[in-house]
């Protein structure tokens, strides 16, 4: 029998997930998302994604300023879900609602957990050089992603692909996973794997100070924070005075001469090498600060940038 679902989820992430649900045999009983809050340069209030596409979807929307609220949570109640699923809500569910739903709470989380608990995994995952993540269906609890697990999907992680080109994968894969496991609890109990707590890691929100590049580390770990933190806050660096943000880049192969990490050791067409050490990363897309993002051979063309010159950490 089809399950009554309600929805938590905020960002673009979410989307995929709230979207397969919708087209599945299971019934969307309503979208709780987050309040439509200012962004951008102009400050203008606009709705997030997942507020987006449920208009579109003409479903039931609430944006609680709080979950505690003795009223919004009889509200939900008298919905009589079997289950929500929550993906990047925002915000962590009280234990009032937690038991609302018949079949409790369901989170698609952006990891394998045990690792990389928190609100940055995809982020966290790249920065810190891993090479596999994947999704993870859990059962929310009131310790921050620490439920235990109905699904565990894998995937590799393309040696340079960024956080937002994998965050995009495994909204998909999310997406697909939570309808799997609805349509298997709709038959009876699904089989849950506690996770081991002693192998959990934290995977803190990024902010913007993270974008500051150092280049006293090796290639790879420099090519790893640049497209680690895109698209926002991006890494940043300062060449004689310019600060600009770095977008995309590549670990460069070969032979490099002893340079101080931060030197240019090519720039011409579409070459803009630099040191770090050891190695050297190619940029490949650069953005000055204040105006659009480029190609390499684009900056080059209106930029004059001598071989020797030094990159240094970003402001």
């Amino acid at each position: 029998m089809p399950l009554r679902v309600i929805f938590f989820g905020t960002p673009e992430f979410a989307v995929p997930s709230l979207l397969a649900i919708a087209r599945s045999s299971h019934e969307l009983a309503g979208v709780i998302t987050q309040p439509d809050r200012p962004r951008g340069r102009g400050h203008k209030v606009l709705p997030e994604a997942v507020k987006r596409t449920a208009l579109e979807l003409q479903l039931p929307i609430w944006q609680p300023d709080s979950l505690k609220d003795p009223a919004r949570l009889s509200g939900l109640a008298d919905l009589r879900p079997d289950a929500a699923v929550v993906a990047a809500y925002g915000r962590l569910l009280p234990r009032a609602l937690l038991d609302v739903p018949r079949l409790g709470c369901l989170n698609v989380h952006a990891s394998l957990l045990p690792r990389w608990r928190g609100a940055a995994p995809v982020h966290r995952a790249i920065l810190a050089g891993d090479t596999t993540t994947g999704v993870t269906i859990m059962r929310v609890v009131l310790a921050l992603d620490a439920g235990p697990m109905l699904a565990h999907i894998p995937t590799p992680i393309e040696a340079d692909e960024t956080s937002v080109e994998l965050e995009s994968r495994l909204a998909i894969l999310g997406a697909e996973a939570i309808v799997t496991v609805l349509d298997a609890l709709a038959r009876g109990p699904v089989p849950e794997v506690p996770q081991d707590d002693a192998h959990a890691t934290y995977a803190p929100k990024i902010e913007r100070a993270d974008g500051r590049l150092d280049w006293t580390v090796p290639a790879l770990d420099v090519h790893n924070r640049i497209r680690g933190l895109h698209p926002w806050p991006l890494a940043s660096a300062t060449l004689e005075g310019r600060r600009l943000l770095l977008r995309r880049s590549r670990v460069e192969h070969g032979q490099f001469s002893g340079a101080a990490p931060g030197t240019v050791l090519e720039a011409g067409g579409e070459r803009l090498v630099v040191a770090a050490q050891p190695g050297a990363v190619r940029l490949l897309e650069l953005q000055p600060e204040g105006r659009r993002a480029m190609s390499a051979r684009d900056f080059l063309n209106g930029t004059r940038v001598v071989v020797g010159e030094r990159f240094t950490e970003g402001a």
